[in-house]
């Protein structure tokens, strides 16, 4: 696991539901690890990691976003460069159509749908309660919030990231790198690098 916070440690849960165990974790020596990783082996770095080097080790990454996935990004990036494989997570009381795509390392939390036809990017999480309905594509890196809506046929972009509670009309594309605001009724589509709020959204100025 790379991280030890709190999304690391509902990863955690997620891989022990699908009863797969956890061997060990990274995070610095200035961070609390959860109660949950008590016994588990702990890196004091990426580079002490790195150093190990692949091997038969598979990789879960436990570093969350809120509002910027730019630094799960590129950790992800880093130990896919250096050879390392991730783990696609599925939590066993997600909804997952048989036709889903789900490329490494996504993850899909407790209580998420995603419908027939979606394809779920790299890296992509759809975190808790979060619905993907049929055809959507979540791009790389992206990260569908707790509670947020995509309905049929939405295109969100790499990198971008969709607040708690939002919802996607059908059809619209959310270009890579922007942000959708907690809450936002997205009724249109949405460029490149924006942040949108509101209902109806508008771009943030």
């Amino acid at each position: 696991m790379l991280g030890a916070g709190g999304h690391a440690k509902v990863l955690h849960d997620a891989l022990q539901c699908a009863g797969l165990a956890l061997q060990g974790y990274v995070a610095g020596p200035e961070s609390a690890a959860p109660e949950s990783f008590s016994g588990l082996e702990r890196y004091r770095s990426d580079e002490d990691l790195l150093a190990r080097g692949p091997g038969a080790i598979a990789l879960v990454n436990g570093v969350g976003s809120v509002g910027d996935a730019s630094l799960r990004r590129a950790i992800f990036e880093r130990f896919s460069a250096a050879g390392f494989r991730f783990v696609t997570v599925v939590h066993p009381r997600a909804v997952v159509a048989a036709d889903v795509l789900l490329v490494e390392g996504a993850q899909v939390m407790a209580g998420a749908t995603i419908q027939s036809g979606a394809r779920i990017g790299r890296n992509a999480l759809v975190n808790t309660g979060a619905v993907v309905d049929h055809d959507c594509e979540v791009g790389p890196h992206a990260h569908i919030a707790p509670g947020a809506v995509l309905a049929g046929g939405v295109s969100i972009g790499a990198g971008s990231h969709i607040g708690a509670g939002a919802t996607v009309i059908q059809s619209v594309r959310v270009a890579a790198g922007s942000r959708i605001g907690a809450g936002a009724v997205v009724i249109r589509d949405v460029p490149a690098g924006v942040t949108v709020v509101g209902v109806p959204a508008r771009v943030l100025s």
